[in-house]
Formats: structure tokens, C-alpha cells, sequence
């Protein structure tokens, strides 16, 4: 059975982010071994310099890549990263299955996104679309994407 962590900046505190995560989590728990890892995201002024993102940005990054087993395949969730429908998502994972990748961890970044860094560890590097969403959504939003390629993967029809 694969492993998959997803490794998150930030916290989850409303309860619909909560619940919807908690539902994919329990939904996954079929196919994978899922670890969620929420790490903790740098604090900003209001109106933060260029200097003072960057130095967040890299202060997350030691932290991101300090939770990123060795031999993981590694996907950052990033505005500049290739879009990907469903299927073509579940026939990555399928075929990181087939190579023998047990272990698979997605990231994402804070309200920032991910450190230039972090993002260069990735085998891929992944829109989820070319609109903006918040990163709590974004984890609600990738829960699903990676149920829906597990079902994909299993012939359910789910995926209609």
C-alpha cells in the first residue's frame, strides 16, 4: 500500500476545512496510508517587503524539506507548475506505483507559496488551476484529486 503525506503550511481552522479534509482522509484510508503534516506558517506584518516573504519562504522551506522522506516522489502545488487533469493525475500516480514509488508527498505552501528551493525537489510541479484559491483549499481540493485517481486507478465510477 502506498504512503502519502501531504505536507502543509498552515493550519486548518474552520470547521468545513476540518470536515472535508476528515472525509478524504477516511475515504483515502482504503487505498493509502495517508500522513497529513501541518506545519507551522512564518508570521507576516500586514504589508510585508519583498525581503521579508523571501526570508518566510525559506525559513518554511527548511522546514518542508526536513519532512520529505528520502526517495519520495515529490509534487509541489504551485501557480507556475503544469496543469493536469484527473486522469492524468491518477496515470501518474499509477505509474509512480508501477516503478515502485511507495511513497508520495505532496506539497503545499503558505499564503506565499513555496520556497524556488523546495519547488526544485519536485518531480512535478502541479497547477490545480490557473485561478487563485486559498491553501486550505487547496489541501480539501487535492484530498479529493487523489481520491478520485485512486477510484480512476480502480475502475469505480466514481469519476464520471
Amino acid at each position: 500500500m502506498q504512503k502519502v503525506t501531504i505536507l502543509c503550511v498552515g493550519k486548518l481552522k474552520e470547521r468545513f476545512y476540518i470536515d472535508a479534509a476528515a472525509e478524504y482522509a477516511k475515504r483515502l484510508s482504503r487505498f493509502c496510508q495517508l500522513e497529513i503534516v501541518e506545519l507551522p506558517e512564518e508570521r507576516l506584518p500586514d504589508n510585508p517587503s519583498q525581503a521579508q516573504i523571501d526570508a518566510a519562504l525559506a525559513r518554511e522551506g527548511e522546514a518542508i524539506r526536513a519532512r520529505i522522506p528520502a526517495g519520495a516522489a515529490v509534487t509541489a502545488l504551485c501557480v507556475e507548475g503544469q496543469p493536469c487533469s484527473s486522469e492524468e493525475l491518477a496515470q501518474r500516480m499509477s505509474r509512480w506505483a508501477n516503478q515502485g514509488e511507495g511513497r508520495l508527498v505532496f506539497l503545499i505552501g503558505g499564503s506565499f507559496g513555496l520556497h524556488p528551493s523546495v519547488k526544485a525537489l519536485s518531480s512535478l510541479r502541479l497547477s490545480m488551476s490557473p485561478m487563485t484559491f486559498p491553501h486550505h483549499l487547496a489541501r480539501v481540493m487535492l484530498l479529493e484529486q487523489i481520491y478520485r485517481a485512486y477510484q480512476i486507478n480502480a475502475g469505480s465510477r466514481y469519476h464520471k
